[in-house]
């Protein structure tokens, strides 16, 4: 998937945050990708909290709306006395933005099903890239707020985000963050036996969006064992897949021990272009055990049963035993429908195969920012809490197999809380591996 990135430059998007005294905007909605229909602003959008809502024109006024509330689609006028509506133009930074409060004791916005509706101004008009405005419950010059230029080139939602985020009291899943914790999981994982002799090493295909963090998480994994940061799978921020290879990696338990039970299966990067990223077919292929090690893929045409890197008779230990979608938390609710989809379709081949399958969140740590901050407060936080449960809907997935992990990207040296997450994920990959092999394990290959 490429990428649906803020159209804001970082000096706009400063200059938004200083207005709203907020330490972050996350980017929820963005009509050029997911529609500019009221519809599919609410899919994004609702029950988010604070949200700003940033209009763009060829004239060059980036101009918007905040509002404090939850948009849920209630039918009812919202009183709401932080909401205001802002402008400034990108052709004149220096400029002080406008601000606009709404008139004292007046209902600052409609919440229906339409596109965000100030009554002032009501953006994605009638399901089309226009803005409605009509000056009064907020006073504004439309001049000097959009230049008369209601056509719109693009529309976006952001959560806005003051300080660490609200945090449970109680979390919502528990976790122990000591070294005796680290030390028993590694144990685990070392001695893990799936008791299925003729496999030796069970194989999980980690499967996900263009830089979700597939090859990421093994290398991180790897990390852990070696006991320092490395970096053997190729990594990078390319709007394609830098995995064009397919690739079976084993992991050692230290530099001079034995390889563990688990070998971590990368491929290419989904895509929702035609001819780009990793196909249905060769998907099928990978889990059958048809498709060998280092075969270089071919986006344009999946791989020929006659063709000499195709694994005709393949056993047990070819096939793969577990499914580890991988999703970037930060960019969940910005996974466009043909995503959804296609990882739909994925999920169905698994399930018609009896795959084992379950979901590795990454990047949760540029997801919320008390995470950020301190990664103990992962399971406290309201957002991840609500991605969990997003990600659980959207594929499909019980929510106990939807797992929040950070991989090791810009760090030098390990890090013991990271490794306990990183740890607690690949036990979870052994145990739906280990409900894979009591399916099939009285079954001959």
């Amino acid at each position: 998937m490429s990428a649906v990135t803020s159209r804001l430059s970082k000096q706009q998007e400063m200059k938004l945050c200083s207005m709203l005294s907020c330490s972050r905007l996350s980017l929820l909605f963005k009509a050029s990708v997911h529609g500019y229909t009221g519809a599919a602003f609410h899919q994004k959008c609702d029950n988010q909290g604070p949200t700003v809502t940033v209009a763009y024109n060829n004239s060059g006024y980036i101009f918007g709306a905040y509002t404090s509330k939850n948009y849920a689609q209630t039918g009812q006028n919202i009183l709401d006395e932080n909401a205001f509506l802002f402008s400034f133009n990108e052709r004149e930074m220096k400029k002080d933005p406008l601000r606009v409060v709404c008139a004292a004791g007046q209902y600052s916005s409609y919440d229906t099903s339409t596109g965000p509706y100030f009554h002032s101004l009501v953006f994605l008009h009638n399901n089309t890239p226009t803005v409605y405005s009509n000056p009064g419950t907020f006073n504004f010059d439309p001049v000097e707020m959009h230049g008369n230029d209601l056509q719109l080139i693009e529309c976006e939602v952001y959560r806005v985000e003051v300080g660490n985020g609200s945090l449970m009291e109680k979390p919502w899943r528990t976790v122990l963050w000591n070294s005796e914790r680290r030390k028993a999981l590694m144990d685990m994982i070392t001695g893990w036996k799936h008791g299925v002799s003729s496999v030796k090493q069970a194989r999980v295909l980690l499967v996900g969006p263009v830089g979700a963090g597939k090859s990421s998480f093994f290398n991180s994994i790897n990390s852990v064992f070696k006991g320092y940061v490395s970096n053997q799978a190729n990594t990078g921020c390319a709007g394609t897949s830098l995995t064009t290879q397919f690739r079976a990696y084993s992991v050692k338990a230290g530099s001079n021990g034995l390889p563990l039970p688990i070998v971590l299966c990368d491929t290419m990067g989904l895509e929702e272009n035609l001819n780009a990223g990793l196909d249905i077919d060769d998907f099928t292929s990978i889990l059958k055990g048809h498709i060998q090690n280092k075969y270089q893929f071919n986006p344009s045409m999946p791989l020929q049963a006659e063709s000499p890197s195709f694994c005709k008779a393949p056993a047990l230990k070819d096939k793969i035993h577990t499914v580890a979608y991988v999703l970037d938390a930060s960019k969940v609710k910005l996974l466009s429908n043909k995503m959804v989809e296609k990882l739909a379709a994925f999920r169905r081949k698994a399930n018609q195969m009896g795959i084992s399958q379950l979901v590795l969140l990454t990047k949760i740590d540029e997801a919320c920012p008390s995470v950020a901050s301190d990664l103990k407060t992962l399971y406290h936080s309201h957002y991840m809490y609500k991605t969990a449960q997003e990600v659980s809907t959207n594929l499909g997935v019980s929510l106990s197999a939807v797992v929040p992990v950070k991989n090791y990207c810009q760090e030098l040296e390990l890090d013991p809380h990271v490794d306990i997450l990183l740890l607690n994920s690949f036990v979870q990959i052994l145990r739906a591996t280990e409900s894979f092999f009591d399916d099939i394990y009285s079954e001959p290959e």
